[in-house]
């Protein structure tokens, strides 16, 4: 029922809106892998610290205007938790509205320059859990919400050492709810075994879905079932589906009435089983595109035709330049 002095499209719209959050992977740090950066940002060599904590600032302030309660980090986007963590005490009573996620496993190792060869080191073991959690909540100010294993594969000792998963459960324990992200042609797999665990102490999960990979669909349908909530990253696989990224998606759009970036995100928020779909939006105005997604309605066909196979997704991602 539409709530009483609100149209059926601002239901609609603020029903949406209430399952978008942002990521902050491309906002921490002077350099991503998302196309467009320098469109947004200027060169990389102007993104000192203070540009961009200042950027992090806009874009978070947009998404509270929007609606936005959603926030996802890691420390391995550069200083994403120490920006969030200075804007929610600049609005401390902001956070009681929030759900924010973050992640172990990886961390920053480019020393905030944009030349760097390696830029993140990714380690799953006791030992990195139990340094960077106490410096999520000090960076943060509190204690996030969820706290994800981040980008596990079917080889993480995180789906299998008795030691590393009761580490996991002691933090689950102290009432944040655990999971993990994944990622490379293989979620599937990795989200089948954290499900079959034995007394998994996972109940949370954020994986690539987006119009061109789809391979672990069945799997994040099965989680759902069993009450994990699902965050859908990479809806928009890194900026391919942003307005000009790919023709096919583009001429969709127009069919729609919409834009690429809304018709991208409106695919997910159209999945029953995706709780959360990330935005991964640098700018306010990019965001406030993004947020004009609606469960697309388009021709299921049409979409199945421009799915490719998650080996040839994955190979292609590994391709882009960081910018």
């Amino acid at each position: 029922m539409t709530p009483p002095n609100q149209t059926a499209d601002q239901t609609a719209h603020s029903q949406a809106v209430s399952r978008i959050g942002l990521g902050l992977a491309a906002l921490g740090r002077p350099v991503y892998l998302t196309a467009g950066r320098s469109d947004a940002f200027g060169a990389p060599g102007d993104r000192s610290i203070e540009a961009m904590r200042t950027r992090t600032f806009e874009v978070l302030d947009a998404a509270w205007g929007l609606g936005i309660r959603f926030l996802d980090l890691a420390p391995s986007y550069g200083h994403a938790e120490d920006f969030l963590g200075a804007w929610l005490a600049s609005h401390p009573t902001r956070r009681a509205q929030l759900t924010i996620s973050s992640k172990w496993g990886y961390e920053y190792v480019a020393a905030w320059d944009p030349r760097a060869t390696v830029h993140e080191r990714k380690e799953h073991s006791l030992a990195m859990l139990q340094k960077q959690w106490p410096q999520t909540r000090s960076a943060l100010g509190s204690t996030p919400d969820f706290y994800l294993v981040h980008s596990v594969t079917p080889e993480s000792p995180a789906l299998s050492d008795p030691a590393l998963l009761a580490g996991i459960r002691a933090v689950a324990d102290e009432g944040t709810r655990v999971g993990l992200t994944t990622s490379g042609p293989h979620q599937a797999h990795s989200i089948d075994t954290a499900l079959a665990l034995p007394s998994s102490p996972f109940s949370a999960v954020q994986t690539t879905w987006n119009i061109l990979e789809r391979s672990a669909q069945r799997s994040l349908e099965a989680v759902a079932d069993h009450g994990w909530t699902v965050i859908v990253k990479e809806a928009m696989a890194n900026g391919r589906l942003a307005p000009g990224g790919t023709p096919g998606v583009d001429r969709l759009a127009v069919d729609a009435g919409t834009t690429s970036d809304a018709l991208a995100i409106g695919a997910a928020l159209a999945q029953d089983w995706a709780h959360i779909i990330l935005s991964g939006a640098v700018t306010a105005a990019q965001l406030e595109s993004n947020t004009r997604a609606r469960p697309l309605s388009s021709d299921a066909a049409e979409l199945d035709r421009l799915a490719i196979p998650a080996d040839r997704y994955w190979a292609e991602r590994a391709e882009r330049t960081w910018s």
